[in-house]
């Protein structure tokens, strides 16, 4: 497995750290709220760029595609 097919892989089983959909998988996170991030600012670091592409993956209809990798190779 290379190391894009990894941080996916990651990306699929990353929970929400805080907040109100604290321990949802971020793919799951409401639409609306993702947008509220683009619109403030989303945070620094690996969470910040995390949303960032969840937030693209949603606007372009792929998120079944990481609920399929969640349940394909379940975190171990």
């Amino acid at each position: 497995m290379n190391d894009s097919q990894k941080e996916l892989l990651d990306l699929a089983h990353t929970k929400m750290p805080f907040g109100k959909y604290k321990d949802y998988y971020l793919i799951d996170l409401p639409e609306y709220y993702l947008v509220w991030f683009k619109n403030k600012g989303f945070p620094t670091g690996k969470l910040g760029q995390q949303l960032q592409l969840i937030f693209e993956l949603k606007l372009n209809g792929l998120e079944p595609m990481l609920r399929d990798l969640r349940i394909k190779f379940p975190k171990k």
